[in-house]
């Protein structure tokens, strides 16, 4: 009896200080297999009943995007079609790789038909477009996005900012709310409205992509919104829009080997295209100053050749390169050779500085500029004229 109680003590202790090692060692060895939750154990293939199954979320809170800035911009963007005699007057000679998104036309044997957009931005009727999408047109026709479709009447054209203004009749138009571009930053999510391709109303995403664009040989005044949002023949005119929903420019020229979207468009900020329409309702043309120089850029080697200043004192301005007869800087006394350095109190450095320091005066009134002329600086008084229409093939200040 002894015995077999000893070798019950001994099967009783090495079993304990088995469970004591496993215990240190191997603890998920001593835990119990985990149940599924969803069926009983009894039966793992019984799936819940449908009334068991959670509830999916409202729409609103898993859409992501800006479904609703296109629901407030889209009724307001319109697809513009301008009729054009076949035979076209020659346009500005442009870097190919730089082109207006503007629609298939017909042969030129018949009457062309370019397509492009537009946006509403007053409920009596009043729309931007892109000047060349209308120009040279001998008839407008303007389709909503809810089908109705009005001949628009041609309020005027700005070919340097390449903003057109339009005008349809028709009852309870939607606007388009107007942003404001100068507080765009870079980064910052945009939609581009349009009709590309004929294909009918399409929105495209993207971001800023820079700001402030210039010297691309586009316009003669340049403040492009550059975007990476896709824009393809056919948006000309249509509307680059904010998160919110609101205008914030007129999608204007892309930057394509192809004709197609590569990523990078231009569009007109809001600020400038409101400006410039309000002049085209009011005046019917767009009052900017003029003086009627050409201007190169004043490169240190020009300075040097001239023998303007030193070294140590650069004289900063733009190069008169030549001067129109009988405009304003002619009969004060302005010479090519000349260095402008100033327009009232405000410098210049660059020819595009200067042509948007002349543009914003006020036609008929006076301004004082400065000159530089060899190594004498000299002061002029000049009556500001207004600033023709554009010369095809030459600009000037």
């Amino acid at each position: 009896m002894k015995r077999l109680w000893l070798i019950f003590a001994q099967a009783v202790t090495v079993a304990l200080a088995a469970v004591f090692v496993i215990s240190t060692l191997k603890p998920q060895w001593l835990q119990p297999a985990p149940q599924r939750r969803d069926a009983p154990a009894t039966s793992p293939l019984l799936l819940p009943q449908p009334s068991a199954l959670p509830s999916s979320p409202a729409a609103s809170i898993v859409r992501a995007g800006f479904s609703d800035a296109a629901r407030i911009a889209s009724p307001a963007v319109v697809s513009v079609t301008a009729s054009k005699a076949a035979a076209r007057s020659a346009g500005r000679t442009r870097d190919p790789l730089f082109g207006f998104p503007f629609g298939p036309r017909q042969p030129r044997s018949g009457p062309q038909l370019g397509l492009g957009s537009g946006v509403i931005i007053s409920a009596d009727g009043v729309l931007l477009t892109n000047n060349h999408v209308v120009e040279g047109a001998s008839d407008i026709q303007v389709q909503l996005s809810d089908g109705r479709q009005a001949q628009a009447q041609l309020i005027g054209t700005d070919p340097e900012t390449d903003v057109a203004v339009l005008k349809i009749d028709l009852p309870n138009l939607p606007v388009i709310p107007l942003g404001d571009a100068a507080s765009l930053q870079v980064g910052d999510a945009v939609l581009a409205i349009g009709n590309p391709f004929n294909v009918g109303q399409t929105v495209t995403s993207g971001i800023v992509s820079a700001l402030g664009r210039s010297q691309l040989g586009i316009n003669t005044f340049e403040n492009f919104i550059q975007t990476d949002a896709a824009i393809n023949p056919g948006n000309s005119g249509g509307a680059l829009v904010d998160a919110d929903g609101r205008l914030i420019g007129i999608n204007t020229a892309i930057f394509s080997r192809s004709g197609g979207n590569l990523g990078i468009g231009f569009a007109i900020p809001v600020d400038v295209a409101r400006q410039v329409a309000a002049s085209l309702l009011k005046d019917g043309v767009v009052a900017r100053g003029w003086i009627g120089v050409q201007t190169r850029e004043l490169t240190p080697e020009l300075a040097e050749a001239l023998k303007l200043g030193d070294a140590k004192t650069p004289i900063r301005g733009v190069l008169i390169g030549g001067v129109v007869a009988d405009a304003p800087a002619a009969k004060a006394g302005i010479r090519p050779g000349d260095v402008l350095t100033r327009i009232g109190e405000h410098p210049v450095l660059t020819p595009a500085e200067l042509l948007a320091s002349v543009a914003a005066l006020k036609p008929a009134g006076q301004v004082e500029v400065g000159v530089q002329r060899g190594g004498k600086a000299m002061t002029f008084q000049l009556t500001v004229a207004q600033r023709p229409r554009p010369q095809r093939q030459a600009e000037e200040d």
